[in-house]
């Protein structure tokens, strides 16, 4: 089934186009990657279908009862994120507020929901403990079981393992593969395209002139998969 349908999807700001014209459907338990060098639109795609900015053009649609408000969101760490003054469990549970509404206190489901997901992702056992004290794996862990909160059926990943070490960084690709083969679509900035081809089921690879939607094999036979191997793909 569908969840995300761009037909002729122009994006940019203030009218100003981006990337080159996008056509791509994602499907439930798809696994996207989206590849691209610097300045392709990768970013402003990102913002896009969580419905930041308007596309100028084209039409981008969602599956029946599927919006921005329920997308599970991973973004790029800062510096101020990494410090953030809040236990585990604080920062876990409030992944619930967009479904749920305003309220003084959580609710029941809401609360077993942030532990069902910190379980899954074996923070469980330190959701007492300061978020700025953790590991920057762990902190992506957290940030992850958030995102999980606010939807199981479709995450948006922003470059999820950049400043992490190899270990923590291949913990968490493993984690996220798992997550996919259990049923959550997931869209992935990434910059390695060793790692996308590994992972990914489908490639986008963005371009200010042409970009193209493939399943990850004919990917893995086109001339941009060469070119990415020799350097050539750049964060954005």
């Amino acid at each position: 089934m569908s969840l995300i349908k761009c037909d002729k999807l122009m994006i940019g700001y203030d009218k100003t186009m981006v990337s080159s014209v996008l056509n791509f459907e994602i499907n439930e338990g798809d696994y996207l990657c989206i590849l691209g060098e610097n300045g392709a639109g990768k970013s402003t795609l990102m913002k896009t279908l969580l419905g930041l900015i308007k596309p100028i053009s084209g039409n981008l649609i969602f599956e029946e009862g599927l919006n921005s408000q329920k997308i599970g969101y991973l973004p790029q760490q800062t510096l101020v994120q990494k410090d953030f003054p809040a236990s585990v469990e604080e920062i876990v549970i409030s992944g619930t507020l967009g479904n749920g509404g305003f309220n003084f206190f959580y609710s029941h489901q809401q609360k077993e929901l942030a532990a069902r997901h910190m379980r899954e992702l074996g923070i469980y056992d330190i959701r007492k403990s300061a978020y700025c004290n953790l590991s920057g794996g762990q902190q992506q862990r957290v940030l992850l079981a958030r995102a999980l909160c606010a939807t199981d059926k479709l995450l948006i990943l922003d470059e999820p393992v950049n400043g992490l070490d190899p270990n923590a960084s291949s913990e968490l690709y493993e984690l996220i593969k798992s997550l996919n083969r259990n049923g959550v679509t997931i869209i992935m900035v990434s910059h390695d395209i060793n790692v996308a081809t590994k992972y990914a089921s489908h490639i986008l690879h963005m371009g200010k002139t042409k970009s193209f939607y493939v399943p990850k094999e004919k990917y893995l036979m086109s001339n941009a998969w060469s070119i990415g191997r020799r350097g050539g793909n750049k964060d954005e």
